[in-house]
């Protein structure tokens, strides 16, 4: 069940489809439809036209491919895909098999499958590696796409990731010298900086360095964390 809501909560639909058929073209539904729904940038780079769509499309491949692979088949709700103006939603069915933990998930782990007939034909088709790899490589797809670590929860009985976005738009980034620019593509994929470090990697003094980051925050791109010398920024 894959549904587009208009704005951020999950009140009113742009476009809704429910997806039947074998598991295997469920999934590849599930996935064009995602790609109808966000957007596909282009630009000329030297002589080549480059094109990145707006989340990684690997990463949300992986959500899918787990959400239908793990779910507990037992129940009689749905692997929901959401998508909403600021972020994508996989919904999975059924709480993560013992000894299993969310936090596990963001780490190395064992791979321990709900349905052992599935997983192996997964498997063998190379939709899974039975490593336990398949939630690392999202937030690997995730951060080196330069959007924020994805978010992994247990809600209501269901296995939620969420894949989100920077708040940062091109009319943001017009308003900002080269250096906060750099720092910005910086923190996308590091996520935090200091001011000692905003120095270093622009080559400014620390003054210059306070000012622009000053700046970011007038512009809400950023928020400051802590205080005194151990303070530092993240991204909004």
């Amino acid at each position: 069940r894959c549904a587009r809501f208009k704005g951020t909560e999950p009140l009113e639909f742009i476009d809704m489809k429910v997806f039947d058929g074998n598991i295997i073209d469920q999934r590849e539904d599930a996935l064009e439809f995602v790609k109808e729904h966000i957007e596909l940038h282009a630009k000329i780079v030297g002589t080549e036209r480059v094109e990145k769509w707006e989340y990684p499309i690997e990463a949300i491949r992986e959500a899918i491919t787990n959400a239908i692979c793990h779910r507990d088949y037992e129940t009689k709700s749905n692997v929901q895909v959401r998508i909403f103006d600021d972020r994508i939603e996989v919904w999975g069915c059924g709480f993560l098999p013992e000894p299993l933990t969310v936090e596990d998930l963001k780490r190395e782990h064992r791979s321990i499958l709900r349905n052992p007939l599935i997983g192996k034909c997964f498997f063998l088709i190379k939709f899974i590696e039975e490593w336990g790899t398949g939630t690392n490589r999202i937030i690997y797809e995730c951060l080196d796409y330069g959007l924020p670590e994805p978010l992994f929860e247990e809600v209501s009985g269901s296995i939620v990731v969420t894949l989100k976005k920077y708040k940062i738009s091109d009319e943001d980034l017009e308003k900002l010298n080269e250096r906060q620019k750099k720092v910005v593509e910086y923190m996308k994929k590091r996520r935090t900086v200091s001011r000692t470090q905003y120095s270093k990697l622009t080559n400014c003094s620390e003054r210059t360095a306070s000012r622009d980051l000053e700046g970011l925050l007038r512009h809400n791109i950023i928020v400051r964390k802590g205080s005194g010398k151990k303070s530092y920024y993240v991204l909004v």
